[in-house]
């Protein structure tokens, strides 16, 4: 019995080996495709914020290049009430 369990092993353990290693590597590259997403996210996120600040610097600019009356007149059409 064992003698037969043994050739079966011997059969059977290369096949074993190779189901195993595919599964780690496919498991590898799902934590590489997610951390690359998440890598992603950051950027996208980065370039919207750079784009924000840019049109944020663009009002201060048009805000400080005004006169002071030009600017009350200007953020009053701007205000709620």
């Amino acid at each position: 019995m064992v003698e037969v369990f043994t050739a079966l092993l011997s059969q059977v353990a290369p096949y074993a080996l190779a189901v195993g290693g595919t599964l780690v590597a496919a498991i590898a590259w799902g934590f590489h495709q997610r951390l690359a997403g998440a890598r992603a996210e950051r950027h996208r996120q980065q370039v919207e914020e750079l784009a924000a600040r840019d049109i944020a610097d663009q009002v201060q600019n048009d805000v400080g290049a005004l006169p002071a009356d030009a600017a009350r007149k200007e953020l009053g059409t701007w205000s709620k009430g």
